[in-house]
C-alpha cells in the first residue's frame, strides 16, 4: 500500500523512525498496567528480540508459528524486510534464534508466511520473489549446533543462514499467502496473476507445488480465509469456501472445483476505505473484518479503531451487523480468532484481546502494547500481527520497529 511506503520513507528521511536495533527487553511481569515501558493488561512480557538479532536489520512484518509434532517445541516464524527468522519460543522467557532464510530476490516491507504439513510457505512483494518453501523439521538440527555465518565463520550470537527446500515460481511478487490446512491448498493473493485474485496451488506434496486454478472475477484480493464450510448455510456444507477481503468488499467464493470457482457474494459496505482482513467465528456464522484506512480517511469517531461484525449465515447475502470501537485511536491490521477470543494487532495500540462470546456485547479483556513511541497516533508503526495458536498459551507478536515480542497470560 502506498500509505505505508510513503510513511516509512518520510520517517527515515526525518530520522524519526524508532531504532530497529534497540536492545532486547527481559522478562517483565505486568504490574500496575505496565511491563517495563509497555502498557499491558492480563499479559506479561516473556521476551523481546530486536530485528538485528533475528538475523537482519530492517522493518519487521508478518508472523506465524509452528509446533513440532515430534518434540512439541514451539517456534516463531518472523517475517523481516530481508528474509525470515526462525525462533524457538518453547521456553517463552528464553527464546533462541535458530536460523534466517534470506529473501529470494530483494528486500520488501511486505512478507507473509503460513504453514502446512511441517513446511513454511513464504511470499513477498519483492519483485520476482515467488514462493519459498522450507522444511521446518530441519530446525531440529539447529538446536544444538553453533551458528555458521555466510563466510563460514562461527558466531554463537547469530542464526544459521538457511536455504529454501523448494520453490514455486509461477508468480513473482505476492502480497499474501492463505492456506487451507484441511485440503492442502494454498491461495496466493495480490500477485501479478489472476488479476490479483486467488492463485490456487496444490501443496499436498509440499516440495512439488502445482498450479490448480484461478479466481479473477473480483480482481485484487488483499487477504482471505479458506475453509471447509460447516456453518449454518447448509447449501454449502462440505464445500471449500474462501472469504476474501478485496479492498472495498467482502467477497465469498466457492473454490471446491479449482478450475471453475464460483463467486457467491460480493458485498460492499458503508464507509469502506480499504477492506483489509478478517476471520471467521468458530461456528462460521459470523466474522470480524478490519478496514485498514477507515480510521484515517473514514468517519470513525476520533480515529478509534473500528472492527466490524458481519453476519454470514447466508453465504450469498452477507451483511454488516454492527461495529465494535476500541477506546483508543489506532489503525487496525491483522486479527485472528481462537474459540470465543479474538486477537487483534492494531499497530500503535498493540495486541488487543476481545471476548466475542456475545456478539451483542464484545468486550476487551486484555492487551499488550509494543510501541510506546506512537501511542494514540494513526500511524503505520507498532504491531503488524500476532499468532495466538500455541497450545501453551504463549502469544507471539511482530513489531515493525522492535522485532519479536513473546507474551504470556498473567497469573490469575
Amino acid at each position: 500500500m502506498a500509505y505505508k511506503t510513503q510513511q516509512r520513507a518520510q520517517c527515515a528521511a526525518a530520522l524519526r523512525c524508532p531504532d530497529v536495533t534497540a536492545p532486547a527487553a527481559a522478562a517483565t511481569p505486568c504490574v500496575g498496567g505496565y511491563a517495563g515501558e509497555y502498557r499491558c493488561k492480563g499479559y506479561d512480557l516473556a521476551a523481546q528480540i530486536g530485528s538485528a538479532a533475528l538475523g537482519k536489520t530492517g522493518d519487521g512484518n508478518d508472523i506465524w508459528g509452528w509446533t513440532d509434532p515430534m518434540t512439541n517445541k514451539e517456534y516463531a516464524i518472523v517475517g523481516l524486510a530481508g528474509g525470515t527468522s526462525f525462533v524457538d519460543v518453547t521456553v517463552p522467557t528464553l527464546p533462541v534464534v535458530l536460523g534466517f532464510l534470506p529473501t529470494q530476490t530483494s528486500s520488501s516491507i511486505w512478507r507473509d508466511i503460513k504453514v502446512y504439513n511441517n513446511y513454511a510457505f513464504i511470499v513477498s512483494e519483492a519483485r520476482n520473489h515467488g514462493m519459498q518453501i522450507y522444511d521446518l523439521t530441519g530446525l531440529r538440527l539447529l538446536e544444538n549446533r553453533p551458528f555458521i555465518l555466510e563466510d563460514g565463520s562461527i558466531n554463537l550470537d547469530a542464526p544459521t543462514t538457511l536455504q529454501p527446500t523448494a520453490f514455486y515460481p509461477q508468480f513473482g511478487n505476492c502480497h499474501n499467502i492463505v492456506i487451507n490446512e484441511e485440503t492442502g491448498f494454498a491461495y496466493a493473493v495480490g500477485t501479478g496473476t489472476c488479476s490479483g485474485g486467488l492463485h490456487m496451488v496444490d501443496i499436498q506434496n509440499p516440495v512439488a507445488p502445482a498450479y490448480a486454478g484461478c479466481f479473477s472475477t473480483d480482481g485484487y484480493t488483499h487477504d482471505a480465509q479458506c475453509v471447509i464450510y460447516s456453518g449454518p448455510d447448509t447449501r454449502y456444507t462440505g464445500h471449500e469456501i474462501c472469504f476474501a477481503y478485496n479492498e472495498d468488499t467482502l467477497t465469498i467464493v466457492d473454490v471446491s472445483v479449482k478450475p471453475s470457482p464460483v463467486q457467491l457474494a460480493r458485498q460492499p459496505y458503508a464507509g469502506s476505505q480499504y477492506t483489509h482482513q478478517g476471520w471467521l467465528f468458530i461456528d462460521q456464522s459470523h466474522l470480524l473484518l478490519n478496514d485498514e484506512l477507515d480510521e484515517i480517511e473514514g468517519d470513525t469517531p476520533g480515529g478509534k479503531t473500528r472492527t466490524m461484525l458481519w453476519d454470514v449465515t447466508d453465504l450469498t447475502a452477507p451483511k454488516l451487523a454492527s461495529s465494535y470501537y476500541s477506546q483508543a485511536a489506532s489503525i487496525d491490521h491483522n486479527l485472528y480468532i481462537v474459540g470465543n477470543t479474538a486477537y487483534l494487532a492494531n499497530y500503535c495500540d498493540g495486541l488487543r484481546v476481545l471476548d466475542i462470546s456475545d456478539t451483542g456485547n464484545i468486550v476487551e479483556t486484555g492487551y499488550f502494547e509494543v510501541a510506546p513511541y506512537c501511542k494514540g497516533q494513526l500511524s503505520f508503526q507498532g504491531s503488524w500481527s500476532s499468532y495466538p495458536y500455541f497450545k501453551s498459551g504463549t502469544i507471539i507478536i511482530s513489531s515493525i520497529e522492535r522485532g519479536l515480542f513473546v507474551v504470556t497470560p498473567s497469573p490469575a
